[in-house]
């Protein structure tokens, strides 16, 4: 794992903490890191089928495609969500 990957993961991990009520905080890592572990398979699975069957150019573009799909999505929700 990378440092960014470190860095990431533990803030993450502090906003578990900090949403879940502490009688559900370990049920609430419980799914965060079983959404996560789930969600790293499909990834890593659909950059290799892309990869494989279109090549590495097809690979990035829907990376960034994604990326660009989580910005969009984050300045939707955030003002929805009351987050600051």
């Amino acid at each position: 794992l990378s440092v960014i990957t470190l860095k990431r993961v533990a803030v993450l991990a502090a906003l578990v903490a900090a949403a879940a009520p502490p009688a559900l905080r370990a049920t609430a890592f419980g799914v965060f890191n079983l959404l996560t572990g789930v969600m790293l398979v499909a990834a890593s699975s659909l950059a290799g089928v892309l990869w494989q069957s279109f090549g590495s150019a097809a690979t990035f573009a829907a990376g960034g495609a994604f990326a660009v799909i989580t910005l969009l999505g984050t300045a939707i929700l955030k003002p929805l969500l009351k987050i600051r």
